[in-house]
């Protein structure tokens, strides 16, 4: 039987963190509460050390070691943010560590991790890969392995983040978690059922890396056969034995979102939160936006990690705004000769739109001899504002079609 985790086991893993991570802050989202109708908060956990949660059961693992263990040092597998906590908690403990990590994990988690001390080895391209790589150093060496969610230490020490919510926002009556294999959850989910047993407790995966549903109707954990989601920090393809016992006995239900939602809740809360997150970091959001009338608030969206690549924010930023109406492609067939393109660009130049890419087209059967095809991205202010721009060219006759 998986070991039981309970509130004791968390307030616990607090003493023990005193001084290691911090309480991070709780901050009022006045958008989302207009959105819902209520008020929302945001657990702003990506402000934590290392930039995740994973610190917390990271360092409580770690720390429960013998001093004989430590000398053996320790090894984990990670995409990025549990690689950083433990590399973190190691150095803190005087342990060496070794982490396995999928290939083309983002960069900066991969240069994080090394600053913290950490030896990097990489293996496969998925953390389960990564995670049999782990456990095989384990026992060719005498490592201690550190699981990155499936131990009742290191749900205990997330958990740690549940019982600064019980203090932040007594009255929550919805909390959201966002969940790869499940110790966040479990952990945040012990704390508020010890504490406050009639908070709705939501665990938030993205729709193509969702194991817990099946798990949770099998009743043990299934595994998944392929993910596919921009979310790494909840690309997890089976739930652990620990986690999932908890999260089956305390959660109140486990839902999913889409790739869209995921970019749209990172782009709304760099522009309306100012708070940088990562997809993962952004999935309780993303779950609000998806059924914003679902939620008996007060509502928590645990915001649980934001160490995101710069090249995958800028893609993000660039879908979500196109998701959002902010960017027009089109085609427009203009007269060849001279001052036509000029007369285009002024239009919309006019309609207050920002020219991002102009391309010629003067070769195709679907053109007459003395007409020349424009494609074009422009940068407008959404949805109404396009419909106008479209509507202008139209009426001052272009021809305008779908790029």
């Amino acid at each position: 039987m998986p070991v039981e985790v309970v509130l004791a086991d968390v307030e616990a893993a607090r003493a023990l963190l005193a001084g290691v991570a911090l309480c991070t802050p709780v901050e009022r989202s006045r958008w989302l509460g207009e959105l819902l109708g209520t008020r929302v908060n945001l657990k702003c956990e990506h402000l934590q050390r290392t930039g995740s949660f994973k610190i917390r059961g990271a360092y409580v693992r770690i720390a429960r070691l013998s001093d004989a263990e430590r000398s053996r040092g320790v090894v984990t597998a990670s995409a990025g943010n549990h690689a950083q906590g433990v590399a973190l908690a190691a150095s803190m403990l005087g342990a060496e560590a070794t982490v396995f990590m999928p290939e083309g994990v983002a960069i900066p988690k991969e240069a994080a991790t090394r600053s913290y001390g950490a030896s990097i080895r990489f293996a496969g391209a998925t953390i389960e890969t990564a995670l049999d790589a782990a456990r095989e150093h384990a026992s060719d060496t005498g490592a201690v392995f550190i699981h990155p969610f499936d131990h009742p230490d290191v749900v205990a020490g997330q958990g740690t983040l549940g019982l600064e919510l019980v203090e932040q926002v007594p009255d929550a009556a919805t909390v959201l978690v966002p969940c790869g294999g499940g110790g966040l959850l479990a952990g945040v989910a012990v704390a508020l059922r010890g504490s406050r047993p009639d908070v709705r407790v939501v665990g938030v995966q993205a729709d193509q890396a969702a194991a817990y549903p099946a798990s949770l109707a099998a009743g043990h954990p299934v595994a998944l056969a392929q993910m596919a989601t921009m979310a790494d920090g909840i690309a997890v393809g089976r739930p652990g034995d620990v986690p999932l016992g908890v999260v089956a006995k305390h959660v109140d239900e486990v839902v999913t979102v889409g790739e869209e939602s995921l970019s749209q809740a990172l782009l709304l809360l760099l522009e309306r939160a100012k708070q940088v997150v990562e997809p993962a970091g952004a999935a309780a959001v993303a779950a609000l936006l998806e059924q914003p009338g679902r939620w008996p608030g007060p509502v928590v969206a645990v915001l649980s990690g934001g160490n995101i690549d710069p090249l995958l924010l800028m893609q993000v930023m660039r879908h979500g705004m196109a998701a959002a109406g902010r960017y027009l492609t089109l085609t427009v067939r203009v007269p060849d000769r001279p001052g036509e393109l000029v007369r285009l660009l002024s239009v919309l130049a006019d309609a207050q739109t920002n020219v991002l890419d102009v391309v010629h087209q003067r070769v195709s059967s679907a053109l007459h001899v003395d007409e020349v095809e424009v494609a074009l991205q422009v940068e407008t202010r959404g949805d109404p504002h396009r419909e106008s721009v479209v509507t202008r060219l139209r009426d001052l006759g272009y021809p305008v079609g779908s790029a």
